[in-house]
C-alpha cells in the first residue's frame, strides 16, 4: 500500500537490474518518486472517480460496491499478464490476505511478505484477523520482518518458509540527509514526545508522568509531536499542562530535525514493531525511553545502556520515574549517545541495501540462506 515506508523500501531495488511493477491495491495513485517503477493505479473504479461517488460511497455503500472492480479479479489479470518471478505483499491485512486466492492458485510464482508494525503480534489475538493469519502463513515461501519477535510469532503460526532478513519498515537511512540537523548533546534541552493515543499509542500516559515531575523539568523544554485527535481530546481534560508545546502531524524532515534537537525520545504503546521514530531518535542522537511490546524494543534497546525500556505503557508511575532516570543522570544519556553513535551504522542505507538486495538474489537464485539482521 502507499506509504513512506513502501516508498523507501522499493526505492532500494531502483538500477538493481530488476524488472519491478506496483499493484496499488488501494488505488493510492501515481507515486512520482517511482518514475522507474510500472505502477498498476487507478484500477478500482468502473466509471473512474465520478462525480458524485463521495456521497454514494457514505450515504449508499451498498450501492458504491456495484462501482467497484474485484482485488482478485484485477490482480489476477496482472499475475497472467506480467508472469512475475516473485510476488512481494508489504503488510498482512491490506496487501497479503486480500489476494491469497490468487497466489494459491499460482503456486509455482514465490511469495515474499513483510510483517511490519502490530501485523502478528496484536492481530494474532484478534478473532477474524487470526483465521486469516492461520491461513495465510502456510502459503508464503519468504519472510521479512522489522523484529525478530515477529519472525518467531510466524513460525508459531504456521509458516514454514524461509526468513530474509530483519530490517527497518523503510529499509535504511541516508545519514547525509540527517547529520545536518544533528546538534551536540550539551546544546541539547528538549524531551520530545510522539503524540500518537489511538488504539494501541499511550501518549497520555507520558503526559501524566511529566505533570507529576513538573518541577524537576524547569531547564526542559517539553513537546509532543503527531499529536493525533485522541490525544487532543484526551489532553484538553488534563489541568495545568502549560509547560507542554504539541505538535500535531509534521513533514518528516521536522520530525528529524526535532529528534537532532532533543535530549530524550519518550514513544509508548501497547502494541507495536521495532518503531521507526525510535530508529530515527537513536541515529539522531536523542536519548530512548521507549515501551517494549513482546520484546521488540528490546532487540535494539539494552535497558540502562543506551536507553531505557517502558515494561508498562500504562504505568504513569513507571513512566516516571524512567525519566527522572534520564534528566538526573548525564553520564548514562552521554554514554548511551556514544554507544547509539556505533550502533547506527548497522542502520545506514548502503549497509541496509546491500543486504536487501542479496536478499532479493537469493530467492531469484534459490540460495535460501537466512540474511544478516540489524
Amino acid at each position: 500500500m502507499r506509504s513512506i515506508h513502501t516508498i523507501r523500501w522499493v526505492g532500494q531495488l531502483k538500477d538493481s537490474g530488476h524488472d519491478v511493477h506496483w499493484f496499488d491495491i488501494l488505488n493510492g495513485g501515481y507515486i512520482k518518486e517511482w518514475d522507474w517503477v510500472t505502477q498498476h493505479t487507478n484500477w478500482r473504479y468502473k466509471l473512474g472517480n465520478f462525480k458524485g461517488r463521495y456521497l454514494i460511497k457514505k450515504y449508499f455503500p451498498y450501492i458504491h460496491i456495484l462501482f467497484k472492480n474485484s482485488v482478485e479479479k484485477k490482480f489476477n489479470a496482472l499475475i497472467n499478464e506480467i508472469q512475475p518471478d516473485v510476488v512481494h505483499s508489504l503488510v498482512m491485512y491490506n496487501c497479503t490476505v486480500p489476494i491469497y486466492n490468487v497466489m494459491k492458485q499460482n503456486s509455482h510464482i514465490k511469495w515474499i511478505y513483510s510483517a511490519w508494525g502490530n501485523d502478528l503480534f496484536f492481530y494474532k489475538n484478534v478473532k477474524g484477523y487470526r483465521e486469516d493469519i492461520l491461513e495465510v502463513l502456510p502459503q508464503l515461501d519468504f519472510m521479512f520482518a522489522d523484529c525478530h519477535r515477529d519472525i518467531k510469532i510466524a513460525k508459531e503460526l504456521g509458516f514454514r518458509g524461509e526468513t530474509l532478513g530483519v530490517f527497518p519498515t523503510g529499509g535504511g537511512y541516508k545519514f547525509v540527509h540527517y547529520d545536518p540537523s544533528v546538534i551536540p548533546l550539551p546544546e541539547r534541552n528538549i524531551i520530545l514526545i510522539k503524540g500518537y493515543e489511538q488504539r494501541f499509542g499511550k501518549a497520555i500516559q507520558v503526559i501524566l508522568a511529566l505533570k507529576n515531575i513538573e518541577d524537576k523539568l524547569k531547564d526542559f523544554r517539553v513537546i509532543v509531536f503527531g499529536a493525533d485527535d485522541q490525544f487532543h481530546k484526551a489532553y484538553a481534560k488534563i489541568k495545568d499542562v502549560d509547560f507542554i508545546e504539541v505538535k500535531g502531524q509534521m513533514p518528516h524532515v521536522e520530525v528529524i530535525t526535532l529528534m537532532g534537537q532533543s535530549l530524550i525520545y519518550v514513544g509508548n504503546s501497547i502494541s507495536d514493531g521495532m518503531p521507526n521514530t525510535l530508529l530515527e531518535a537513536i541515529i539522531m542522537g536523542a536519548f530512548p525511553i521507549q515501551s517494549n511490546p513482546g520484546g521488540a524494543s528490546a532487540e535494539i534497546i539494552k535497558d540502562n545502556v543506551n536507553g531505557l525500556l517502558i515494561n508498562k505503557p500504562e504505568s504513569v508511575k513507571e513512566i516516571e520515574e524512567k525519566v527522572i532516570v534520564a534528566i538526573s543522570n548525564r553520564m548514562l544519556v552521554n554514554e548511551a549517545y556514544l554507544y547509539n553513535r556505533k550502533l547506527r551504522n548497522a542502520l545506514k542505507y548502503e549497509t541496509i541495501q546491500y543486504k536487501v538486495l542479496r536478499a532479493y538474489c537469493s530467492v531469484k537464485n534459490g540460495s535460501h540462506k537466512n540474511n544478516l539482521n540489524i
